[in-house]
C-alpha cells in the first residue's frame, strides 16, 4: 500500500481528525484514508483541505479496520498518527461492511473505484437536486434501475415529463445481473390515453379531498360543504357524471349549486375518472416492482394533482399496514412547491409534508427530484436524510443546501458548480461516506430528451 506518513495527525474526540503537516499529500476533500496510531488502523474521510502552508487536512472518522471488516460503531482518539492512502481492498471492505450493494458509477476522488449505495437506507427520505442540463433525470434512472433490480422495494414514480415510461425496456445488448434482474421485474406504465389507463376514483376520495377538487371551502362555502357532507354516502357510490342529474333536479338549493359548480368546473368531463377502468390505487395495491405514472398527458394540470392526491391519500389511510413503498417524485415542484395555491395543490402538498414528517415509520419513503431547493416546501426538505446533488451554480441554492444537509461536507458542496454532466455528490445514510461520483451508463432508455437546435 502506498503511504504518506503524517506524524502530526491527531483526534481529540475519536469522531473528527486533523492533520497539520500534509505538505505534498495526495489527499483532497472526499478522499478516504487510513490513520495508524496506537496499534489501531482507523478509516477516515477527508472533508476539508486548506491550501495554506503547511497544508491542513480535516475530516471525520468512519470506523476501525478489524480482522473481519470495519467497525463503524467506534472511533478512538489518538496523537502522532500517520496517514496512509486507501487501497481497493479497503474500499471493498467498506462496501461489504455497510451493505453498499447498488453499483451506480465510479468514485471521482482517491482511491477511485466503484461507487455504491446502501439499499437498506432508502428507508429514509432522499432529496435529489441539479439544475437543468446536469443529467439529473438520467442519473436518477441509473439509481432506480439498481433499486428495482436488486431490492424487493416497490417503486412508484410520479413522472410529469414521460422520462421514465421506458424503464421496462432493457437494451438488447445489455447483460449482467442488473439487466437479467430487470427483465424479470414487473414494471407497469400507466398513461392517460394509451396502454394501461392512469385513473383515479372520485368515490374513493376522503371528504376533504373531494372538497378540494370541488374548490369548496368549509367556511366560505359552508352551505355547499354541509350539503357535500350530507351527500357523503351518495357520492361514495356514484361518479360525478352519474350524480349530476339528481343534484341538478334536487329541491335543495345547495344541491343545485353543487351541480352548477361541478358543471362550471367541467369536472364530470375530466378523463382522469376511473369509471369502468381500474384506479391507480388498485394497481399500486398489487405491489408491482415498479409503477410509472405518466402524468404529463392529461388535458389539465389539475388532473395530475388528482392522481397524486388519490394515491397519497390511499397510502396514508392504509399506513398501519406498514407495507414499504418508495415514492419517487420527479420535478417535485409540481406537487410540493411552497407557492402552489389552488385547493387541490395545497391538499397534495400538505399530504406530502405529513408523509415526510411521519411516513418513515410506516414504510412510506420519498425521493424528491427538482432543479433547486427553493422549489420544494422546506417542511419536506428538512426531513430528508439522503442527498444527491448534481451541477448547481447558484451560490444562494448551495448555501441553502448547506443549511439543510449539514452532513454533506461544505468543500464537496462547493465543487458542484464545476460538475460535468452526470457527476454528483452523494451524501447521507445511503452512501458509506460522502462521495463525488460519475454515474454509469443506463441500460434502459430515457423517455424524454432535449430538443436540438435545427441546423441548415
Amino acid at each position: 500500500m502506498p503511504t504518506n506518513s503524517q506524524p502530526s495527525a491527531r483526534s481529540d474526540d475519536g469522531r473528527s481528525f486533523v492533520v497539520t503537516d500534509a505538505t505534498g499529500s495526495a489527499l483532497v476533500a472526499g478522499s478516504l484514508a487510513v490513520i495508524v496510531a496506537a496499534d489501531r488502523r482507523q478509516l477516515v474521510l477527508v472533508e476539508e483541505r486548506s491550501e495554506t502552508s503547511p497544508v491542513r487536512l480535516r475530516g471525520r472518522m468512519i470506523g476501525e479496520l478489524v480482522d473481519n471488516g470495519i467497525d463503524v460503531r467506534v472511533g478512538y482518539p489518538f496523537t502522532d498518527g500517520s496517514v496512509e492512502l486507501v487501497d481497493a481492498d479497503t474500499v471493498r471492505t467498506l462496501h461489504e461492511t455497510t451493505g453498499a450493494l447498488l453499483d451506480v458509477g465510479v468514485n471521482l476522488t482517491p482511491p477511485g473505484g466503484p461507487a455504491r449505495l446502501l439499499p437498506k437506507r432508502f428507508n429514509r427520505h432522499t432529496f435529489w437536486c441539479g439544475q437543468s442540463g446536469s443529467g439529473k433525470t438520467y442519473a436518477l434512472g441509473v439509481v432506480l434501475e439498481q433499486v428495482i433490480a436488486h431490492t424487493a422495494l416497490p417503486v412508484v414514480i410520479f413522472d410529469p415529463n414521460s422520462d421514465f415510461v421506458r424503464l421496462g425496456e432493457i437494451a438488447a445488448d445489455a447483460s449482467g445481473p442488473t439487466a437479467d434482474a430487470l427483465r424479470a421485474r414487473d414494471i407497469r406504465v400507466l398513461r392517460p390515453h394509451s396502454g394501461q389507463p392512469l385513473r383515479a376514483r372520485f368515490t374513493a376520495l376522503p371528504l376533504s379531498s373531494k372538497a378540494a377538487i370541488l374548490q369548496i371551502d368549509p367556511i366560505a362555502d359552508r352551505e355547499e360543504f354541509n350539503e357535500l357532507l350530507h351527500l357523503a354516502d351518495q357520492l361514495a357510490a356514484a361518479e360525478l357524471d352519474d350524480a349530476l342529474p339528481d343534484l341538478r333536479g334536487s329541491e335543495s338549493a345547495a344541491q343545485r349549486r353543487l351541480a352548477m359548480r361541478i358543471e362550471n368546473l367541467g369536472l364530470a368531463d375530466w378523463e382522469v375518472w376511473a369509471r369502468q377502468d381500474r384506479a391507480v390505487t388498485e394497481v399500486v395495491d398489487e405491489r408491482p416492482d415498479a409503477t410509472v405514472l405518466d402524468l404529463g398527458g392529461f388535458s389539465t394540470a389539475a388532473q395530475q394533482l388528482v392522481v397524486a392526491l388519490a394515491l397519497l391519500d390511499d397510502l396514508w389511510a392504509r399506513r398501519e399496514e406498514r407495507r414499504p413503498v418508495l415514492l419517487v417524485i420527479d420535478e417535485a415542484h409540481n406537487l410540493a412547491s411552497p407557492r402552489l395555491e389552488s385547493p387541490i395543490a395545497v391538499a397534495v402538498r400538505e399530504r406530502l409534508i405529513q408523509i415526510a414528517a411521519e411516513g418513515r415509520k410506516f414504510g412510506l419513503w420519498l425521493l424528491l427530484s427538482t432543479q433547486r431547493p427553493s422549489k420544494v416546501h422546506p417542511g419536506i426538505i428538512s426531513q430528508c436524510d439522503n442527498l444527491a446533488l448534481m451541477k448547481m451554480t447558484s451560490p444562494v441554492d448551495l448555501a441553502e443546501l448547506g443549511t439543510y444537509f449539514g452532513y454533506a461536507p461544505s468543500a464537496l458542496l462547493d465543487r458542484s458548480p464545476w460538475f460535468r454532466q452526470g457527476e454528483a455528490l452523494f451524501a447521507g445514510g445511503f452512501v458509506p461516506a460522502p462521495a463525488l461520483v460519475k454515474v454509469k451508463t443506463r441500460i434502459t432508455p430515457e423517455g424524454g430528451s432535449d430538443v436540438g437546435v435545427p441546423l441548415r
